[in-house]
């Protein structure tokens, strides 16, 4: 039998009672252990967290059992958390690594298994690559060293650790919560039934702001919603937002560590948008300096804000994998991707819903502008940017199809533009002239094409994510 287990563009994800099995985590968490061991980390220990999907709590239970029996201390979260606060566990107790247990945006039927490096990071495809190794190994050999979690806990091998306090005590180290609760914002919160719930809730109530939270509660099939925070997804906070005249909206995705938000009219920022936002907030109104960070799903409005301000942006493959190193080495004001997926200098190298969301809302405070004015303030500094994705289910046996057919016909020009430059290093990202572009590449966790264009026409947009979706064949 073929091994299953195979590291994507940020951990293992598969469907739930299929691949995603209690014996396939227990080889995962092995492959993990032996990982550790062979680079000298294992004396560190391992946090581990999980989020809120069918039986998460279980499958993080069964990793720390594994974990435990290697000599392995294991840090285990008392209860379903962020994703991020796996790479803050990791950087708190300086633990070898860490693990979530979770599908981040997924459909229900999905889980993962994500694993983190030593600096809270993602881990690289190097890293990616010796894990998957080490549970090669464990799969073919059907070996696994485990013991109950009830033994583990008692021997004090297992031991829970809320991360709860020290969380949102960095959290008010960053930002100054105490004046956004006095702001008087009106703010509506979908945590589309994710781990993020209750999070700006606690953070901003007690003073003028008010905090109205929709899908907080705990259901594992996601009713209705898929948990990426994007504007199909949004249907329910863009009403509520228009119905209860909030000044904004934020939704974070199933494992909070995406964010997606919605301006007083009820109209979607794309990610695109907000990131750019977010660099505007960073380099002008708290004055920071330092590179940016994107990938090359990423707005071009980046390189416009560092020509701006004088600082560098790096460009990486998609994946914060990818981001984080770049961020480390660099000390990065702010890496981010196509997602809504953005980390902040002083935090974690990891993306985080929660600051991105209170640093959205203090860049509205500070500047006493709603989130349309935000944007054409942006646009006021920049130029019209405009942005969209199609994604595309296709057959597997489809797949070198698709690039054959893309790589052979390369157009000279698009929309009668030049096509300036052209990227491969992710997919086939086409640079135009005026720096807008093209991108068509492969999803790194499901079986999806994506095609992906900005330009600084709504109409223009179509008509390019019309000609990817003809280039491909799809």
């Amino acid at each position: 039998m073929n091994n299953p287990i195979k590291f994507g563009t940020d951990g293992w994800r598969a469907v739930i009672a299929d691949d995603f099995t209690f014996v396939n985590v227990r080889f995962c968490a092995q492959g993990a252990a032996d990982y550790l061991k062979q680079k000298g980390l294992a004396d560190r220990g391992v946090y581990i967290g999980y989020d809120r999907r069918f039986a998460s709590e279980d499958f993080a239970a069964a990793a720390a059992e594994v974990i435990a029996a290697n000599g392995i201390h294991v840090f285990l979260s008392p209860k379903a958390i962020p994703t991020p606060f796996v790479s803050f566990g990791v950087i708190s107790k300086k633990t070898g690594g860490g693990i979530a247990i979770t599908a981040s945006h997924n459909p229900a039927r999905w889980n993962g298994f994500k694993f983190r490096e030593e600096t809270g990071a993602s881990v690289s495809s190097e890293t990616s690559i010796e894990v998957e190794k080490h549970v090669d190994r464990a799969f073919n050999a059907n070996k696994v060293k485990s013991m109950p979690l009830a033994q583990a806990l008692q021997d004090k091998s297992v031991e829970y650790f809320d991360l709860t306090l020290s969380y949102l005590a960095n959290i008010n180290k960053l930002i100054d919560i105490d004046q956004l609760r006095r702001a008087g914002l009106k703010i509506a919160v979908d945590s589309m039934y994710g781990v993020g719930s209750g999070y700006f809730k606690t953070l901003l109530s007690g003073s003028s702001t008010n905090v109205i939270e929709i899908n907080s509660e705990r259901n594992p099939a996601f009713p209705g919603i898929n948990p990426e925070p994007i504007a199909p997804n949004l249907q329910k906070l863009l009403s509520l937002v228009t119905e209860q005249k909030a000044d904004v909206g934020l939704a974070t995705d199933g494992d909070a560590d995406r964010i997606g938000i919605i301006d007083e009219k009820g109209v979607f920022l794309t990610q695109l948008q907000v990131f750019a936002l977010l660099c505007l907030y960073l380099l002008e109104v708290r004055g920071e300096r330092g590179p940016l960070v994107k990938t090359i799903t990423s707005t071009a409005m980046l390189d416009r804000l560092g020509e701006l301000y004088k600082v560098p942006v790096f460009e990486t493959p998609v994946g914060f994998k990818y981001v984080a190193p770049v961020m480390i080495a660099q000390n990065a004001l702010i890496g981010g991707e196509e997602s809504g997926g953005y980390g902040f200098r002083g935090h974690i190298p990891e993306r985080d819903a929660i600051p991105a969301g209170l640093y959205f809302l203090d860049f509205m405070v500070k500047t006493g502008k709603t989130p349309s004015q935000l944007l054409s303030y942006l646009y006021s500094k920049v130029g019209e940017h405009y942005y969209d994705r199609i994604d595309l289910h296709f057959p597997e046996e489809k797949r070198q199809a698709i690039i054959k057919r893309v790589r052979e016909g390369e157009p000279k020009s698009i929309e009668n533009i030049k096509v300036a430059r052209v990227d491969t290093q992710d997919g086939f990202r086409f640079i135009l002239a005026d720096n807008s572009w093209l991108l068509i590449r492969f999803s790194g966790t499901e079986p999806i094409l994506r095609i992906y264009a900005e330009t600084g026409d709504t109409e223009r947009l179509k008509r390019m994510l019309q000609f990817g979706r003809e280039l491909a064949g799809v």
